[in-house]
């Protein structure tokens, strides 16, 4: 009980933090990405920020031997960028610039009644259930090794 709380918490600071910041609004997004127009600098400032707390947070936090709900840590043994990870990132960037939405901005904006997350988030949970399909067509298609 006492971690779906403080998950629950968590997800609240957090969603509160993308609501504070406009990065549920998908307008301040796209304006960030419209260089050649009214380019809104906001999205860098916030992005600037969280590399801060994140870079900070994460030296004090992996000196402890244990998180606090949790035996270990669960960090990437992945250390290498290979092609998953890049069209990934790329599709992930072509995305939000269409979008204006991120996973991170879109869920907050959910609460706040906003129809275009809505869509954004059903076709995210579609496109998600699409790429698990596809991985395991295409594991079950790659001839086992001895």
């Amino acid at each position: 009980m006492k971690s779906i709380l403080l998950a629950g918490l968590t997800g609240l600071v957090f969603g509160t933090g993308i609501v504070l910041s406009g990065m549920a609004n998908p307008a301040v997004v796209l304006g960030f990405f419209d260089v050649a127009g009214a380019w809104d600098p906001s999205l860098a400032f916030v992005m600037a920020s969280a590399l801060l707390v994140t870079a900070i947070g994460y030296r004090v936090v992996l000196r402890r031997p244990a998180p606090v709900l949790d035996t270990r840590f669960h960090l990437p043994a992945k250390r290498k960028v290979d092609r998953s990870l890049f069209a990934g990132a790329a599709i992930f960037g072509v995305g939000w610039g269409i979008a204006g939405f991120c996973p991170g901005g879109a869920i907050p904006a959910l609460g706040l009644g906003e129809s275009s997350a809505w869509i954004f988030v059903a076709s995210m949970l579609a496109g998600i259930a699409i790429a698990r399909m596809a991985r395991r067509s295409l594991a079950a298609a790659r001839p086992q090794t001895a």
